[in-house]
Parts: C-alpha cells; structure tokens; sequence
C-alpha cells in the first residue's frame, strides 16, 4: 500500500514541506511516482520520519541521523554508533550548560547593581557591562 505525501505526513505527525527537505537532504529515499506525478510513500516511511523526529528531539543533527540511517539501511545495528553520537551529545551539552550557568550568575550580578549618580569612565555600569561582553571572543 503507497500513501500520498499529506497521509504520510499526518501518519508520522510531520508537515509535507519537512518531508520534500527530508528526501532532497537524502534522509528519506526518493518515492516513486503515481502516473500522475504524484509521490507515493511506502508504509515504512512513517516510522524512519518518526525515527528522524525523535533522534532531532535528542538534539542529534541531520548529519548524525543520516548515518545512523545509513547504518540501519545496510540491516546493521546503529547502537554502537548512536551510542558514540549521544556520549558525544552529552559532552557538548554539559560544556552548554557550564556556560549558561556562568551566564545566569553574570545576568543576576548585573541585576542586583544600581546605578551611581556619577561614572568614572563615562559609562553608565549596565553599558560598560555590555561594551566588555562585546568585546569577549
């Protein structure tokens, strides 16, 4: 049984554009096509684009999907490899979250100052804060 793009799309939960992105960027084979032009997706379809919405939902890139994909495609287990992705996941989200944090404290110095009758530099404090960030590589 073959499925027009809409029913697909309403089957995996995902909109027609996402799924044309997803067949240029390789993600999805290209389906075949009804005498009229029309796509015609296979029943498994639904699942890889519920597979591919889920590895995004977990942060993994398009790139990173892919291979686990390509994986799966030649009937191997992509565990090994996802588990190399999500440890690697992890790592970037971990060095994120240091940093975020580092942001909070900063953001909630700032909001405790007030602000002097005069300035030293020219600056009010909140502007020479801002300038310093600017600054930062």
């Amino acid at each position: 049984m073959t499925f027009h793009i809409s029913e697909i799309a309403h089957r995996a939960n995902v909109s027609s554009d996402t799924i044309r992105y997803y067949e240029r960027e390789g993600l999805i084979p290209a389906p075949a096509r009804s005498t009229s032009g029309y796509r015609e997706y296979e029943e498994g379809v639904a699942g890889r684009l519920r597979f591919i919405k889920g590895a995004q939902s977990f942060g993994l890139r398009l790139s990173e999907i892919r291979e686990l994909l390509e994986i799966q495609d030649r009937g191997a287990c992509p565990c090994g490899h996802t588990r190399t992705l999500v440890e690697r996941r992890t790592a970037e989200l971990a060095a994120e979250i240091e940093r975020l944090s580092r942001l909070h404290e900063e953001l909630r110095r700032m909001a405790l100052r007030d602000c002097p009758a005069t300035t030293d530099n020219g600056l009010w404090p909140c502007e020479a804060q801002f300038v310093k960030r600017g600054g930062e590589n």
